[in-house]
């Protein structure tokens, strides 16, 4: 598994606009916002790390979100992966499972207005995920990276003016397999509409310590991509992204070629349902229900 992953960018915003949640899928790095509470975002994408000597992809990868709270973020994603060696040989299973808790430690209002998240122009937060190979054979094969691995990153967005930000840095824990590796990278971007917003991101992954004869690994790239609402209620979005290597790439070095990511989105919220007619009186049982609904407005992964 090649993994996204951002380089911490603290930016003190002094624009009255709200800094909306950039992060996540497609996107490597991620951002510190939640996706509210009872809120589910479900990815479903298609995912290519490409390397002359070594290829990985997710066909597809199901990310699932769950809001627990206005701070908490849970998370479960499981891909079924395929790898290429340099040998072209093929093999497909299931990848590894990435179980996280995202906890926004921190978040600031713009002056004057309403505190919800829709006005939100700074905050910071984590995002503890631990990797695991289920099951082994897959790693076995060499189809996916050996676990488990650890990864610990702290997470900032913020906007300036027009100008969305997010950031992200944290180590990877590896084992005796995979070393230990810097994950480091920011966002840049904007939200045209509430249907449609494009952005540009830089991460670097880089390994700390060599396995065995093997050298250092490295994925530093450069890519463009965004998200587009498809439905009138806003709760389908389509999301792609690009991008290629910004340094030498060999066989062996780690560094994709070209990094590909294509994908659907879906945001689920619960809605109060409406009471039936008639008199109101205590005890009547028209306090209403819970149904899950379709988000109305876009918002981070």
């Amino acid at each position: 598994m090649r993994r996204s992953l951002a380089i911490l960018t603290l930016v003190l915003t002094a624009g009255a606009v709200a800094a909306r949640a950039q992060g996540g899928p497609p996107f490597i790095t991620d951002d510190p916002a939640p996706p509210g509470n009872h809120h589910w975002e479900i990815n479903f994408g298609w995912i290519a790390n490409h390397n002359p000597g070594q290829s990985y992809y997710q066909i597809p990868d199901v990310d699932m979100n769950y809001g627990w709270g206005n701070r908490i973020q849970l998370k479960w994603e499981q891909p079924l992966a395929a790898g290429t060696n340099a040998n072209n040989s093929t093999g497909v299973g299931l990848g590894e499972s990435l179980l996280g808790i995202k906890f926004r430690a921190y978040q600031h209002y713009i002056t004057g207005r309403e505190k919800t998240d829709d006005n939100i122009d700074f905050s910071i937060g984590t995002y503890p995920q631990v990797s695991l190979n289920t099951p082994a054979g897959s790693a076995q094969r060499g189809i996916v990276e050996s676990g488990p691995q650890y990864y610990l990153p702290m997470e900032v967005t913020a906007q300036v003016g027009w100008l969305a930000l997010d950031g992200e840095a944290g180590r990877w824990i590896g084992n005796a397999n995979e070393p230990n590796q810097w994950g480091r990278g920011i966002i840049a971007g904007h939200q045209f509409s509430d249907r449609f917003e494009l952005y540009t991101e830089l991460y670097d992954l880089q390994a700390i310590n060599r396995i065995g004869a093997q050298p250092k690994q490295r994925a530093l790239t450069l890519d463009a991509g965004g998200r587009r609402t498809l439905d009138r209620k806003g709760h389908v979005r389509l999301m792609f992204m690009g991008g290629r290597a910004i340094q030498d790439v060999t066989r062996t070095n780690g560094e994709p070629s070209w990094i590909a990511y294509f994908g659907i989105q879906l945001l689920l919220w619960p809605r109060e349902k409406e009471k039936e007619p008639g008199p109101v009186t205590a005890g009547t049982g028209n306090e209403g229900t819970w149904e899950l609904e379709s988000h109305k407005g876009g918002r981070g992964e």
